[in-house]
């Protein structure tokens, strides 16, 4: 056979390994990000009455930045989740009330983004307003941090109750004076939701949904909520009066990590 002069050879080298890294290139483009499965759906196309006020897609959460994972302010829930939801909605609007969520669908990504906070125990720049009487080294231990959130399986949502006619807010400013999520509703962080007690995510016992030290108006309120979503087949957390998981979970097992977005849910096979 005859050799290939050296020269020619290593022409052909080159342009093999060119068409090598071009072709993965290429394929690396086509790989789609992860979707949700078709049975997600974003609940303002379920019940558009529904208020959002998406916190980890703001600077005003415990981490004290947008969380990962959240690409727009959007709640995602799975189906079965989102109409019980709008079934909650109708009797509230009914009695002067409207529900509003601060949190649904959250991908794991952003509760490992969560986990990351918690282990660095210099960054406490929230700690005033979320968690005033925890030390950081005690989030894990004592259950408001974990490697895993019923949320990232998609029949989760944190949400309130809020008066009709709806009262605007004013929005959170980075950098400004902290107060306690337990201290007064009228000296707390301004939220047009009814009088819980506690701020939405208070890092403290007082947010547990029948702590005895709630009593009055609040403790009504708290009922209220717990009330309308438990007779419509969802589940309180006992440490968060916000937290409520539909059941049956259509996903009990699966953590899913697609992004919180509109793509996600389009150009679904």
């Amino acid at each position: 056979m005859t050799r290939l002069p050296r020269l020619l050879r290593g022409v052909i080298t080159a342009i093999a390994a060119l068409l090598t890294v071009t072709t993965a290139a290429t394929t690396a483009r086509a790989v789609p990000g992860p979707r949700a499965p078709e049975d997600f759906v974003a609940l303002s196309a379920v019940d558009p009455t529904i208020l959002q006020e998406i916190r980890y897609f703001t600077p005003h959460d415990f981490v004290g930045a947008r969380v990962d994972g959240y690409a727009q302010p959007m709640c995602i829930l799975t189906r079965p989740a989102a109409q019980a939801l709008h079934r909650a909605q109708q009797e509230l609007l009914r009695k002067g009330y409207t529900l509003k969520v601060y949190d649904c669908y959250r991908p794991q990504r952003a509760v490992d983004h969560f986990v990351r906070w918690a282990r660095d125990l210099d960054d406490q720049a929230m700690k005033g307003e979320f968690y005033p009487r925890v030390d950081k080294t005690r989030l894990f231990d004592d259950g408001y941090i974990a490697a895993k959130s019923g949320h990232s399986r998609g029949s989760t949502t944190d949400l309130t109750i809020v008066r009709l006619p709806v009262r605007p807010t004013r929005p959170y400013v980075p950098g400004q004076a902290l107060v306690p999520c337990y201290a007064p509703q009228d000296q707390r962080f301004p939220d047009n939701s009814v009088d819980m007690g506690t701020g939405f995510d208070c890092f403290d016992t007082l947010a547990h949904t029948l702590d005895p030290r709630i009593q009055g108006p609040q403790r009504a309120n708290r009922l209220l909520l717990k009330s309308t979503l438990e007779n419509l087949g969802f589940v309180n957390l006992a440490e968060e009066w916000w937290h409520f998981t539909y059941q049956p979970e259509p996903y009990p097992d699966t953590y899913f990590d697609f992004p919180v977005s509109r793509a996600s849910l389009t150009g679904r096979s």
